[in-house]
């Protein structure tokens, strides 16, 4: 690996229609260009991708705006479950937890796993190590979060609630990091506190490669409606075709183009072993910044519609 690589960063904080919901687009901006600065810092003083997203996740899951850690969004019984996953490309190891309540960030559980060999755990698992790592109970609930699940609630009561889904920007939140250290290595974090008021055992992308994936080519991190996602397998589908000899513009706008075509509601960033920097989108909106270290730049005010952009 050569030690002259310029390390590159790209952050998201969700997809939906409207930024109004999180603040609005000055805040959004200023939120996940704070994030940006702090992480490449780490990357700029030599610290490994892993290390980088694992601390970009942590201060994004922190940040009650978006849907992950503190400000998940409250499932149908009033409950919080996070899942969370991170991807090392060099040596191509997926490790995630499902479902997991009561911890401050799940993204800490992931890099744990990195080296077991049981990589994704469960709700009953995931508590489990929760409680052998010691990890402080925490409460990630949110005064805004509870009372949308309360108004999600009066709004369906005459439904079963297992058979609910709130419409709402919450059900597009996600967080996402990929970054590309100075040695080359790629590594890819997705975490989420799920769509909201969803039946219970419903396990979202951002544990499963369908969500986030990284090998030593690229790295992708997704957002969007999870089912989509899924059905798309959209983070591996994007890392394959770039392994296969397809340029990374190339992979995006061919999978963009295809998500497309089976009306997905999605987005995703990426990175490649190159330094190019992408982003794409079905969805309206898509919370993405990201810097080359000199220059940084974000998706905020994209036109509506499909679009993929590569620095």
């Amino acid at each position: 690996m050569s030690d002259s690589v310029q390390p590159k960063l790209i952050v998201h904080g969700g997809a939906g229609s409207s930024l109004q919901g999180k603040g609005g687009i000055d805040a959004v901006r200023q939120a996940l260009y704070q994030i940006v600065d702090e992480v490449y810092g780490l990357l700029r003083d030599g610290k490994s991708a892993t290390d980088a997203v694992v601390r970009g996740c942590q201060l994004l899951e922190d940040n009650p705006r978006f849907n992950a850690g503190t400000g998940s969004v409250l499932q149908s019984d009033g409950q919080i479950r996070m899942s969370a996953s991170l991807m090392e490309g060099i040596s191509q190891r997926f490790s995630g937890v499902i479902n997991v309540s009561r911890v401050k960030n799940p993204i800490d559980m992931a890099k744990f796993l990195q080296g077991e060999r049981d990589r994704t755990l469960s709700d009953m698992g995931a508590a489990e190590l929760a409680r052998e790592l010691h990890l402080p109970i925490f409460d990630p609930t949110t005064d805004k979060r509870l009372k949308e699940w309360l108004q999600d609630r009066k709004d369906n009561f005459q439904r079963s609630m297992a058979n609910v889904i709130a419409e709402d920007e919450a059900g597009r939140g996600t967080i996402g990091v990929v970054a590309l250290d100075s040695q080359g290595r790629i590594a890819a974090g997705t975490s989420t506190g799920g769509k909201g008021f969803e039946r219970i055992g419903r396990v979202s992308d951002s544990a499963m490669p369908a969500g986030n994936y990284a090998n030593r080519f690229a790295g992708v991190s997704c957002t969007g409606i999870g089912e989509d996602i899924v059905d798309e397998c959209l983070a591996a589908r994007i890392v394959v075709r770039v392994t296969d000899g397809m340029s990374l513009q190339e992979a995006m706008v061919r999978s963009f183009e295809e998500a497309t075509e089976n009306q997905r509601d999605l987005g995703a960033i990426a990175l490649d072993a190159q330094g190019n920097i992408a982003w794409g989108k079905t969805s309206e909106v898509v919370l993405a910044a990201y810097t080359d270290g000199e220059t940084r730049g974000d998706s905020l005010e994209a036109e509506n519609g499909t679009v993929v952009f590569v620095v």
